[in-house]
């Protein structure tokens, strides 16, 4: 047994989700992969295992309840947060990892590629490439970690989206003069978060287009 699996096990069903055992060592094999590649190839600042279980598998588990269902894309989903460990958790959801950096995504096909997955795929592209937009097509559900704005995360989105997309973004504190801002074009529910043995706030915020 993987010498973590029990604090992941613990610590998914106190997000309140009940996964599968091949599930949770598909996230530890990931997250093995990420440690051994973060070696040479700086995916992720966060070096101890420990807290990458912490900070990435379980920060990024911690919005799996309230996601809504659909193909989904990740922008800048960096060495996988969270579209990863969506698509390893959700084997019936089609998935695409979206950076613009070359590392993180031949880290994501490697691994891709060995594990043979089939409902996730990483592109190497920036966000605003028209080609890449026409190309990925339409997408259900738009999340992403890394944008500091919520702004530019939803000007990034609005290419990807049909009618009733739902952009999915990941917070730290609330954006409320950003939430606000867009509040005539987008409704927005506010969901907080609790990440087991992570003392910060986090939040989802869950946008659909009025």
């Amino acid at each position: 047994m993987h010498p973590f699996f029990q604090d992941l096990k613990q610590g998914s069903q106190t997000l309140g989700l009940d996964l599968s055992e091949e599930a949770l060592n598909l996230l530890l094999k990931y997250q093995d992969a990420l440690v051994l590649w973060n070696k040479a190839y700086n995916l992720t600042a966060i070096r101890d295992p420990k807290e990458m279980l912490v900070k990435h598998l379980l920060d990024s588990l911690s919005i799996l309840k309230d996601l809504p269902q659909g193909r989904l894309l990740d922008i800048g989903t960096g060495g996988g947060m969270p579209g990863m460990i969506i698509a390893l958790c959700q084997p019936e959801r089609q998935c695409v990892l979206l950076d613009s950096n070359g590392k993180k995504i031949r880290f994501l096909k490697q691994f891709i590629a060995d594990l043979k997955l089939k409902n996730v795929i990483a592109v190497q592209t920036r966000v605003e490439n028209a080609d890449s937009i026409e190309e990925l097509g339409k997408f259900d559900v738009i999340t992403s970690r890394a944008f500091a704005s919520l702004t530019d995360f939803i000007n990034a989105s609005v290419p990807f989206m049909h009618e009733q997309s739902i952009i999915a973004s990941m917070k730290g504190l609330i954006p409320s003069e950003e939430v606000e801002a867009f509040k005539d074009e987008f409704h927005c529910e506010i969901i907080e978060l609790k990440v087991p043995r992570l003392d910060e706030q986090r939040h989802l915020l869950l946008l659909k287009r009025i």
